[in-house]
């Protein structure tokens, strides 16, 4: 079972947190992770791209010249592929790119990532995450504490407006709660920082 130190937002150690073998000391499976990274990123494209084929562009009703005789090559329509406005031969059309994951990949993909944070010593669990106004300085004071690097993920126990709007400016900095937590972005950011509480909601769910 694996243990890593609690922290203030000041950077100060206030404790020790034992995690869930089962959730946080996971064997990490790479290959698990780069189906979900891309099941992930494959669902984040809309599929609207769509280009005009020869029926659809507008014109080109009339045969430009007659069939034979005049030494060009025989041509039925200005709107084909091969002239200049013609329609788009073969071009992308609206289609879905949505990739399914069963439940158990799922998880052991969740597993795989969180576990490879501790393992990295990339996760930093904080006692309590809170602000009481809009600063942005706070949050920048707090990150700079706690030894954060550029890139950061910062999991809520719950919606807090102030921290989230607090981190919203800080270039590399995403905030999101533990039950919207997904594989790209553990795995995205240079450090994962958790709210103890949010630590405790995620070991509820998935050590079941």
């Amino acid at each position: 079972m694996p243990n890593i130190k609690v922290v203030d937002m000041a950077g100060k150690e206030v404790g020790e947190l034992a995690l869930s073998d089962k959730v946080f000391g996971a064997e990490v499976n790479a290959a698990v992770l780069h189906t979900a990274v891309r099941a992930y990123l494959l669902n984040q494209r809309q599929g609207t791209q769509s280009t005009l084929t020869r029926t659809e562009v507008s014109g080109g009703g009339r045969k430009p010249w007659k069939q034979k005789g005049t030494g060009h090559a025989r041509q039925g329509s200005t709107r084909a592929p091969q002239w200049t406005h013609g329609g788009i031969a073969l071009g992308p059309k609206p289609r879905s790119y949505h990739v399914s994951l069963n439940k158990n990949t799922k998880r052991t993909a969740m597993f795989s990532a969180l576990s490879s944070k501790v393992a990295g010593g990339e996760m930093i669990v904080i006692d309590s995450i809170t602000s009481t106004e809009y600063k942005t300085k706070n949050m920048v004071a707090m990150l700079a504490a706690v030894g954060a690097a550029k890139k950061t993920l910062i999991v809520l126990p719950e919606v807090d407006s102030c921290v989230i709007k607090s981190c919203a400016n800080i270039e590399g900095v995403k905030t999101t709660q533990w039950n919207t937590i997904n594989v790209y972005d553990i795995l995205n950011c240079d450090t994962f920082i958790v709210a103890k509480e949010a630590v405790a909601k995620i070991e509820e769910v998935y050590a079941r």
